[in-house]
């Protein structure tokens, strides 16, 4: 990170503006606008890092969909936004789980982490992001894991000139077949179906490139000592099988995903998500939710909508804040 963490674990008690649940890109930006809008702000995330899933997942990895970056690492992109809501001194409180929400009477709201510091804010904005994620385990492989066998790729560099096995269809999948294509010794990539979740335009790179893409194709059984030495893989139409001398296996397999105690605050939900307003409200007073955790009508989860989302909220947030305050107070280049 680029900016200091404050030492929070001492702290019982915090007074802020506004409390941020969720220290992503859409939540590390809130803090940003939010300082922009002379509000103070405290950051609450379960998570020992600033990041949140990029972080957490792929800090190597490219995303392209950002405005005005052609790409950019994910981890140079939390970096930036650190530093970009730094001027504006965010109270970090990371290792929290939020746990407690409570109402009082004069119009605040306490949410308590599960180590005990009790944030008191004039309102809350929650960026969770898809909650706590725990990878989808390889079947019968759990033995392996830590010694060859992994479920997501932070640092690239550590299968630098590795035969590599990647199982999963979707856009983990792809994209880590795509950036580990020119480090590995070589990469092989199996789906068990025919059809890809991932990206088009990844799908095109990675079905041109050198890696191998196998589908209807899944793993038998992973052989080895210390670590991993072979994959037996198999045909599930035709059972035909194979085996691949590979040193790594990357099982790409999805997350499941989990909202915790936020699910027991009362807030409408729809499918593991927040539902909201046009203002990024929730159905609870002075909560509002900005994201990936958010759901409405023609939602797209994309990390630039997330960064919209998080000012509209802020927007809307500072005139319950303080009711005589603007909705819009102008752009940011006229200060």
């Amino acid at each position: 990170m680029t900016a200091a963490v404050a030492d929070s674990h001492t702290l019982d008690r915090v007074d802020v503006d506004l409390l941020i649940i969720g220290a992503g890109p859409a939540g590390l930006y809130a803090a940003y606008y939010a300082g922009f809008r002379g509000l103070s702000t405290a950051i609450m995330d379960s998570l020992p890092e600033a990041g949140g899933q990029v972080t957490a997942l792929y800090p190597e990895k490219l995303i392209y969909d950002v405005a005005g970056f052609p790409s950019v690492k994910g981890q140079t992109l939390i970096d930036n936004l650190v530093a970009q809501a730094a001027p504006f001194s965010p109270r970090y409180l990371l290792g929290h789980r939020a746990e407690h929400m409570h109402h009082g009477d004069d119009g605040t709201v306490t949410v308590t982490s599960h180590k005990g510091t009790a944030v008191v804010s004039k309102a809350v904005l929650i960026t969770g992001g898809i909650g706590t994620f725990t990878p989808r385990p390889l079947p019968d492989a759990e033995e392996f894991e830590g010694r060859g066998l992994r479920y997501f790729v932070p640092r690239l560099d550590e299968l630098a000139g590795l035969d590599v096995l990647i199982v999963g269809g979707g856009d983990s999948a792809f994209d880590w077949a795509h950036n580990l294509e020119p480090i590995a010794k070589s990469v092989t990539l199996i789906h068990r179906r025919d059809t890809f979740r991932a990206h088009e335009h990844t799908v095109a790179q990675v079905l041109a490139s050198s890696v191998e893409v196998l589908t209807f194709t899944e793993v038998a059984r992973i052989d080895g000592d210390e670590r991993v030495k072979a994959v037996e893989i198999f045909n599930n139409r035709t059972d035909e099988r194979r085996v691949l001398e590979v040193q790594a296996v990357v099982a790409a397999l999805g997350f499941t995903a989990d909202l915790g105690p936020l699910t027991r605050w009362g807030l409408e939900q729809h499918k593991r998500h927040i539902v909201v307003d046009t203002t990024m409200h929730t159905n609870l007073p002075r909560v509002f939710a900005a994201g990936d955790i958010t759901e409405y009508e023609g939602k797209v989860r994309l990390i630039s909508v997330g960064f919209g989302e998080a000012a509209t909220a802020v927007n809307n947030a500072s005139t319950v804040i303080d009711p005589a305050a603007k909705l819009f107070p102008g752009h940011s280049s006229d200060v």
